[in-house]
């Protein structure tokens, strides 16, 4: 792995896998929409609460179908081929212990140089 996270080369596939992410963290959201507005709705008493919440639940389910058919169509999710998902997650997890053991924060955090002027030396007299 190169360490060096300014190196273009390092930025390969990035879109892609950002993307990934993003659709899996979506996709866990939904699915969790789904299951606390079905906890919520064996907890409501309220026949017109009981009917917006299997509205709501509804929509949720099928939110989650839409993000889980586009993951699928896109390669990034597969729920029935056991091998294929476990080599993604493989990767998914390697990729993350390679970004934790990025430098991404050197011990010269010193900013000086890095302007032309002091913050407040446009300002005369005492009035900074």
């Amino acid at each position: 792995m190169n360490p060096d996270y300014l190196d273009p080369i390092n930025a390969l596939n990035m879109p892609e896998m950002a993307d990934t992410t993003f659709a899996t963290d979506f996709l866990i959201r939904a699915k969790e929409g789904v299951r606390n507005t079905a906890i919520a709705l064996t907890e409501t008493a309220s026949p017109d609460a009981r009917a917006l919440l299997r509205n709501q639940l509804r929509q949720g389910i099928a939110m989650h179908q839409e993000i889980s058919d586009l993951m699928m169509r896109k390669k990034w999710f597969h729920p029935y081929e056991l091998n294929e998902q476990y080599q993604l997650d493989q990767l998914s997890a390697n990729n993350t212990v390679m970004i934790g053991q990025m430098n991404l924060f050197p011990e010269d955090t010193g900013r000086k140089g890095l302007f032309d002027r002091t913050p407040d030396e446009h300002i005369r007299g005492n009035q900074a």
